[in-house]
């Protein structure tokens, strides 16, 4: 695995809300080998805001703002919704 997919899936696994991490660590170990150049920039975007806002975002408690309503914000909502 090269080397951002590994501190990705890393970080994915540490956040800082227990909850963001089983959301974005499995989410992470099922799916970081796969994602396009597009959806790991957008993944560590995505890292790199509030993890209340993230929590939200992922379970549907609010509105994703339109810069973060992305394909990847899309996977990660319906790998979730499967678990």
């Amino acid at each position: 695995m090269d080397p951002r997919r590994k501190q990705l899936l890393f970080r994915s696994h540490h956040c800082g809300l227990k909850e963001n991490d089983i959301l974005l660590g499995f989410f992470a170990d099922h799916h970081i080998e796969g994602l396009t150049n597009q959806q790991l920039n957008d993944f560590e975007n995505l890292m790199s805001q509030n993890d209340i806002d993230v929590f939200n975002w992922i379970t549907g408690k609010s509105v994703v703002p339109d810069q973060f309503n992305t394909e990847l914000i899309k996977l990660i909502q319906k790998f979730n919704k499967t678990l």
